[in-house]
């Protein structure tokens, strides 16, 4: 509200049509943003009413391992954030699963494979959405430095896959260092 005042006595608007379109082109621009959160909410929703949590937990008891956990998710969270094009989607889409098998590892508790697990859902979420093509970040990236979309992305990724490598490593040693 501030800004539109402000902008409307700075004179950045020459109408009231001029600042209603440009309020209607901001909000198609986030438009897509909040339909995946939205969407995301609604897996989440689902998913707990189906018990999936539960069924993912009840698969992976046999097997899982705190040392194991974090590069896994990590991953899951890459592909899912590379895939959809949001890092925020990807919370919401991996929490309601990742953290519930971490409680179940450590008992109950917040310990660290708990809050390395956090970690790895918000590095594997914003990893895949820096490297991915439909991401809103990296398409504003591109057009901001006036450079070729693709280019820009082909240009960023060995960067950011040294860096997704790096944080793998670093989340197994923390997932084994917490057992």
């Amino acid at each position: 509200m501030y800004q539109t005042i402000a902008m409307t006595i700075g004179g950045y608007f020459k109408g009231v049509k001029d600042g209603m379109d440009l309020a209607v082109k901001g909000i198609k621009g986030v438009l897509p943003a909040i339909m995946i959160l939205a969407l995301a909410y609604c897996i989440n929703t689902i998913s707990k009413s189906l018990g999936a949590q539960e069924y993912i937990i009840s698969i992976t008891k046999s097997w899982m391992t705190a040392g194991m956990l974090p590069l896994i998710v990590f991953i899951t969270g890459g592909l899912i954030s590379f895939f959809t094009g949001t890092s925020w989607g990807t919370y919401a889409i991996l929490t309601p699963f990742a953290l519930p098998i971490a409680m179940n590892l450590s008992g109950g508790t917040v310990s660290t494979v708990v809050l390395v697990t956090i970690g790895a859902i918000v590095g594997g979420g914003l990893f895949g959405d820096h490297c991915s093509p439909v991401s809103d970040t990296t398409v504003l990236s591109s057009l901001g430095a006036s450079s070729d979309h693709i280019d820009h992305v082909t240009t960023q990724l060995p960067y950011a896959l040294i860096a997704g490598v790096v944080a793998g490593i670093v989340f197994v040693i923390l997932g084994t260092m917490s057992v």
